[in-house]
């Protein structure tokens, strides 16, 4: 672990037991405000810039078109402050994303989440509580990947079960945050 990870891991709170809304904005500037009660919902940092979230789009669109035909909500935010609306738009239409992404503009989200790295993920259950966070899969190389943590939690969730891997290590690029005056 890196000096800055191990720092910022220290000043950031452990992430919710219960998230019952999540505040973005879209690509557009407009507020948004998704309700998570009810619904299992999966909750994917990612970056128009780093390599490692850019090796998941095609990943990201698969699991988005299998499990939102199942009911999960899916909400791609981009905590980046070097990454503009503009140009997460631009990319999402590059890389033919099938699902919007919103930006979480202060970093509220990811501060809350305690969210670290792109991509960096976490599942939220029907009863709004957290139940998985971390990484998407083991491997930035899909021909890599053994272990397969979101579908993993994903299909626990659908099916009533308990999350047998509640936690694992995410790896990618670090958020980029908003500078705050001290």
């Amino acid at each position: 672990m890196t000096l800055s990870a191990v720092v910022l891991a220290l000043l950031l709170p452990a992430a919710p037991a219960r998230v019952d809304s999540i505040s973005a904005t879209d690509l557009q500037g407009k507020a948004v405000n998704i309700q998570t009660a009810g619904k299992i919902t999966a909750v994917l940092f990612i970056s128009t810039q780093c390599p490692v979230s850019n090796a998941y789009n095609e990943r990201m669109n698969a699991l988005y078109a299998e499990y939102s035909k199942k009911g999960v909500q899916f909400v791609f935010l981009n905590a980046n402050a070097t990454e503009p609306a503009a140009e997460v738009a631009q990319h999402a239409k590059d890389v033919g994303f099938s699902f919007p992404v919103y930006k979480d503009n202060s970093n509220a989200e990811a501060d809350r989440f305690a969210a670290e790295f792109t991509p960096h993920v976490f599942v939220i259950g029907k009863d709004s509580e957290l139940i998985y966070k971390g990484g998407f899969d083991d491997a930035r190389n899909v021909a890599r990947v053994t272990k397969t943590y979101l579908k993993d939690a994903l299909d626990a969730a659908l099916s009533g079960n308990p999350v047998a891997t509640s936690e694992t290590r995410a790896f990618g690029c670090t958020i980029k945050r908003v500078k705050r005056s001290t």
